[in-house]
């Protein structure tokens, strides 16, 4: 299928499966609270497991969980179109490494502009299972129309197998001040694992290298990285996804000088002992705040995720951006009761 053909049926599906949005006399899509979107937490697109959002020639890009890494792009972060996947066939080294999953279905993708490439980081799995990898493919760009658009798969950067104590999915980048590339990934087990990138490959710096343990929790998951005046700050998720309004996600923050840790929350309690301070929960009509990511973006800050079930949308999870800022060395988002 080409771009313009898959476009079109994506714009299709997604105009069934929205709410309406009521139309301002300046055209400018309001919320159903009659806010402009941009005021507003939900975007009112279908998102479950949300990229951090990059731009690339003036647009914004996100990508999210489902068949092949779907995407949206958006000039204004208000509103947002379909875009094409990233993978139209499965990378060849799936079918050998996580041979349950036979779908294309790929999980929580997380997307960052390094150099002349953007760098996209899935994750192969099935549910529940811990026979799963964290895969990378590359693109000079993110525009479909400019002539150099390809997607280059690059096979497994992290892999974990039934037997062992981390699961490789739910992969975040992080490209710190010194040019250093970290990968924070993990779910339940052992928790939350970081390991350092080649910025050259994007693979593992030392594949022999152990991996640094950040965060323990009974259920953890959806790790997000990002450092704020001299501060590291580790953004996680608690609690069960993919249930709808019934979702229990709810997202926990501590910070630490190292990278590596130990990240300590308001209390002073270890993330690692499962210490973790309220950032996020349920709001309004909104479910389980997930997968966490911040843009900067002309001197803004903005925190985004998905919330597991807006009640609005048949419990749908949808992409949210909310003003990020900052209060005693804590972050803090205004999320606009809609």
């Amino acid at each position: 299928m080409n771009f313009s053909s898959y476009r079109l049926v994506s714009t299709l599906l997604l105009a069934a499966s929205l709410p309406s949005l009521a139309v301002s006399g300046d055209n400018v899509p309001t919320s159903r609270a009659g806010l402009p979107l941009e005021q507003t937490a939900s975007r009112g697109i279908i998102t479950r497991d949300p990229s951090t959002i990059v731009k690339c020639k003036g647009e914004f890009w996100v990508f999210y969980t489902g068949h092949g890494i779907p995407s949206f792009h958006s000039k204004d972060l208000v509103k947002w179109e379909p875009g094409p996947p990233v993978f139209l066939t499965a990378p060849q080294w799936i079918a050998a490494a996580v041979p349950e999953n036979r779908d294309m279905n790929y999980w929580a993708p997380d997307v960052i502009h390094l150099g002349d490439q953007f760098l996209v980081y899935y994750a192969v799995s099935s549910f529940g299972k811990m026979t799963s990898a964290i895969g990378l493919a590359t693109t000079p760009t993110l525009d479909p129309a400019d002539p150099h658009y390809h997607w280059t798969d690059r096979g497994i950067v992290v892999q974990s197998r039934e037997g062992g104590d981390f699961n490789a999915i739910d992969p975040s980048l992080f490209s710190d001040s010194n040019r250093s590339l970290w990968l924070a990934f993990g779910s339940y087990w052992s928790g939350i694992k970081l390991v350092q990138l080649d910025p050259k490959t994007g693979k593992q710096l030392n594949p022999d290298a152990p991996f640094s343990s950040l965060a323990y929790n009974k259920s953890i998951e959806a790790s997000c990285l990002y450092k704020h005046n001299g501060y590291y700050y580790l953004f996680v998720n608690w609690g069960s996804c993919c249930r709808g309004v019934n979702s229990s996600y709810n997202i926990r923050v501590g910070r630490s000088r190292r990278v590596t840790g130990p990240y300590i929350d308001k209390d002073g309690v270890d993330m690692l002992k499962a210490g973790g301070t309220l950032f996020l929960s349920n709001k309004g009509p909104l479910f389980g705040p997930g997968h966490a990511g911040i843009l900067i973006d002309k001197g803004k800050s903005w925190f985004t995720c998905d919330f597991e079930g807006d009640a609005r949308m048949n419990g749908k999870a949808t992409l949210a951006i909310m003003p990020l800022t900052w209060k005693s060395g804590w972050p803090e988002v205004n999320l606009v009761d809609q």
